[in-house]
């Protein structure tokens, strides 16, 4: 299926001059969502990865419904003061602006395998966050999965030189 046409282009948010692409549209087409999780349940699993993460907000979509498909924990990366215990922090710079991600202390164990999920990679900054924070936990990377990549934004170069998996690209208006 392909999918480039279910994701909405919104221009100038959340700021003027961003082209931000909108996954809602995607995830408003049953069979679509469906096949995307599906897909990456094939992909991963005979990776023997142990945890499946997600970024704060629409990685918890792909992710936590990755998990349940694999049968896996989903671990999620936060906004500050969202996570009820012991976190780890690391701030970034966005396309647009900056922020914090959290994640708990005790998310992870020492050498675990485990799948980053988010939904968009662009300039690479939020990934970059949650590979530092799963590093700080001692797990291991095996591959990081978007649904969409814009590659004249170059975020792959932030991303430490882990194998990146994405399943549409955009080339930025």
């Amino acid at each position: 299926m392909d999918l480039a046409p279910l994701i909405r282009n919104v221009p100038d948010f959340p700021k003027p001059g961003i082209q931000f692409k909108d996954i809602t549209t995607l995830l408003k087409n049953g069979p679509a969502f469906k096949e995307i999780i599906n897909g990456w349940r094939d992909r991963y699993a005979s990776m023997n990865v142990d945890a499946i993460v997600g970024a704060e907000a629409r990685g918890f979509m792909f992710g936590g419904a990755l998990a349940y498909a694999l049968g896996l924990p989903f671990v999620p990366v936060r906004k500050p003061g969202k996570l009820p215990a012991a976190t780890l922090a690391q701030a970034f710079e966005l396309e647009y602006g900056t922020d914090t991600l959290e994640i708990h202390k005790d998310a992870l164990n020492p050498g675990e395998r485990v799948v980053l999920i988010d939904d968009l990679l662009a300039t690479g900054g939020t990934m970059e966050a949650v590979i530092n924070l799963v590093r700080k936990l001692d797990a291991e990377i095996v591959e990081i999965a978007f649904v969409v990549e814009l590659p004249p934004l170059k975020g792959r170069e932030r991303l430490h030189g882990i194998p990146v998996h994405t399943l549409v690209e955009f080339m930025v208006e």
